[in-house]
This record gives structure tokens, C-alpha cells and sequence, in this order.
């Protein structure tokens, strides 16, 4: 065989394993990110109901609102009621009264006749008398015109008044319609929303990215306390430039170690620490603890202090209040439906400072509750009495 030939051969021999170590690198790419694709595809499916959780939850949020709102037009209308109906039986009394004065009056026309008031008007014996009976009689015709009138207004009052009664009666049923479906829809949130926990509860990947978002709102709130601590050592530091107190009630919290009231009452389904999953292993830590309790419980500061920070919905874990009690002690409530004071008032033990809720809770409806020296996490229950 000649050199060329046998070049000719090698160099097609190149060319053929060339072109199948491409192929293989190009198949090898290709099923690499064929996974990718099936990774991220899984990722999505396992954080789907994650996403429809949070998306509950913000309907509940709205829904709430929608019922608050509905509850207090409820009021403002029952309010509304009640007046109307004492006007519209004021109404009646006065039409009732003048009516019956109208009608003795026509009574004694109608008896006298017009005969009489000639009789009393020509029966003078002067023309002074003459004029002031006549002005007498204008009088009387004018009280006579004023009556009638009063009784047509009055009239008119009453059909206003029962006009605007049954006004407010369509109101209030509109209003009662509208508060039932909120009702319902309220019902069916919560049902859905306790299913997609469940479901979250019972697959690793959908539970685990739940854990994270719950590290996530942890560091957070660990950030946010961190920043009213910073704040209150300035706040501090500048009253004792001024020569002004910096604590109104320094020392009060500490003393009350292990005598503080609960802020609700129920059972502790969340201790302070690392929780450990049954199933997954799976661990969160919990700086406080969790009190089960249903929705809607009243809320109540566990000592006197001074509302530092206050919002409806927090990085995801519901309305959240968090007291300042002086020297650096915080108090935090959260997983809250409804948050009822603002940043910045000052409160009493055992005021109402929210209602209990469940957004942001694997546990179902409770409240999350933390006490803190400064940005570190002490233990609730050692606390409380």
C-alpha cells in the first residue's frame, strides 16, 4: 500500500473519531441540560404549592379586610336605624298632634259657621272695636293657615323619614348579603389553605422550602430588632445629653421574670430552639414559642410599653407588633389577623394589641410569641407565669 493511500486512510480514521467525540460532547451537553431543565421543572412543581399558599393567604388578608370593613358599615347602619326611626316616630307623634288640632278646629268652623264670626265682628258699637276684632279674626285665619301648613309638613317629614327608612333597610340587607358571601369565601380560604399545609407537611422538597422561608423571615425579624435596637441605644444616649430620663420605665420588665401574663391563652405547639421534623428530619429554629389558638383571638401586651414597629403583613409571617419595655427588652407578636395600634403609642399590660391568625404558619392558627434582650431570643416560657 502506498504512503498516500495509507495518509488518505488515517486522516479519515481522524476525521471519524473526531466527529463522534463531538457528537458525544454535544449528546453529553445535551442530557446535561436535559436535567437541568427536569431540575428546574421539579423545583417548580415542589415550590408550587408554597406559591399557592402564600397566594391564599393574601386573599385571606384581603378578605378579612373586606369583612372588617362590611362589619363596621354594620354598625355605622344600625346607628343610622335607630335614628331614623326615632325621628320617623317623632314624625308621626307631631303630625298626630297637629292633625288632631286640625280637626277640632274645622270641627268648631264647621259648628259656628261663618255666621258667628259676622256676628262677633258687627256687634261692636265702634269702628276701634270694629278694627281690632277684624285683626283678631286675620289672626285667627292666619293660626288656621299656619296649622295646615304644619300639618302638610309634618306629613311630608313622615313620608321622608319612612323613605329613608326603607332606604336603610336595603342597605342593610345588601350589606348582610355581601358579609355572608365574604363569609363563605372566607370559609373555603381557609379550608384551601389548611389542604395546601397539609400538603406541604407531607412532601420533603415542599416542606423544606417552606423551613426556608421561615429562616428567611427569621433573619429578618432578627434584622428589624436589631435596627429598634440600634435606635433606642441613640434615643438613650441623646436623653441623657439632655439631661431627660431615657427609660420612663426602666427596670419594670425585668422585675416581672416569670410573673408576666400570657398574651393568649391556649396550648404551646412551637417551643423556643431547633424543631426537628418527625418525618423529614428536617430542622427550623424557633426563637419563641407558638400558642394555638383560633383566628380572631384578642391579643394582649404582656407588660407596659411603647409600640416600637407595627405592620399588617411582615416578610411574609402576618401583621407582627414588636413592645419596647425599656433597657433593651422587646416583646413580639406575630402570625397576627389583625393588628390594632400603631408605632409609636404607648400601652398597658394586658391591652389589646391585635387578633391571632395563621398567615405564614405551618401550625395552623396560632400566635407566635418571642421575647428579646436586645436582637437575642430568650425564652418565653420562662417568663410568663
Amino acid at each position: 500500500m502506498s504512503t498516500a493511500r495509507v495518509a488518505g486512510l488515517l486522516l479519515a480514521l481522524a476525521i471519524l473519531v473526531g466527529g463522534g467525540v463531538a457528537r458525544a460532547q454535544q449528546d453529553s451537553l445535551e442530557a446535561e441540560k436535559r436535567r437541568e431543565l427536569e431540575s428546574l421543572s421539579q423545583q417548580a412543581k415542589e415550590t408550587r404549592a408554597l406559591g399557592d399558599l402564600k397566594r391564599t393567604e393574601r386573599d385571606l388578608a384581603a378578605t378579612r379586610k373586606r369583612l372588617k370593613t362590611l362589619h363596621a358599615r354594620r354598625e355605622r347602619l344600625d346607628d343610622q336605624l335607630v335614628l331614623t326611626r326615632a325621628n320617623l316616630e317623632r314624625s308621626v307623634a307631631s303630625l298626630s298632634t297637629k292633625r288632631d288640632q286640625l280637626a277640632h278646629r274645622l270641627r268648631h268652623i264647621y259648628m259656628e259657621g261663618p255666621a258667628r264670626d259676622l256676628e262677633f265682628l258687627v256687634s261692636t258699637k265702634s269702628f276701634a272695636g270694629l278694627m281690632m276684632r277684624w285683626d283678631f279674626l286675620q289672626m285667627v285665619a292666619e293660626q288656621d293657615r299656619l296649622l295646615l301648613e304644619s300639618v302638610e309638613t309634618e306629613k311630608d317629614k313622615v313620608e321622608a323619614n319612612k323613605k329613608r327608612l326603607e332606604s336603610n333597610l336595603q342597605e342593610v340587607s345588601v350589606n348582610a348579603q355581601r358579609t355572608t358571601k365574604e363569609s363563605s369565601k372566607l370559609t373555603n380560604l381557609r379550608e384551601s389553605r389548611a389542604s395546601t399545609v397539609q400538603q406541604i407537611q407531607s412532601k420533603r422538597e415542599e416542606y423544606e422550602a417552606a423551613a426556608a422561608e421561615l429562616e428567611r423571615s427569621a433573619r429578618a425579624v432578627a434584622a428589624l430588632l436589631a435596627r429598634l435596637e440600634r435606635s433606642r441605644q441613640a434615643e438613650a444616649t441623646k436623653a441623657r445629653g439632655e439631661g431627660r430620663n431615657p427609660q420612663p420605665y426602666s427596670g419594670d420588665f425585668a422585675r416581672g421574670q416569670g410573673q408576666l401574663d400570657w398574651p393568649v391563652q391556649g396550648n404551646i405547639v412551637g417551643h423556643m430552639g431547633l424543631e426537628t421534623h418527625p418525618r423529614f428530619g428536617t430542622q427550623v429554629r424557633n426563637d419563641g414559642i407558638d400558642i394555638a389558638v383560633p383566628s380572631g383571638t384578642p391579643v394582649r401586651a404582656v407588660a407596659k410599653g411603647r409600640v416600637d414597629f407595627a405592620n399588617d403583613d411582615y416578610e411574609g409571617i402576618g401583621g407582627m407588633v414588636v413592645l419596647n419595655h425599656g433597657d433593651g427588652y422587646y416583646t413580639i407578636y406575630s402570625h397576627l389577623s389583625e393588628v390594632n395600634v400603631s408605632s409609636g403609642i404607648e400601652v398597658n399590660s394586658g391591652t389589646v394589641i391585635g387578633r391571632s391568625g395563621e398567615t405564614g404558619s405551618l401550625k395552623g392558627p396560632v400566635l407566635h410569641f418571642e421575647v428579646r434582650k436586645g436582637a437575642t431570643p430568650l425564652n418565653p416560657e420562662s417568663w410568663l407565669r
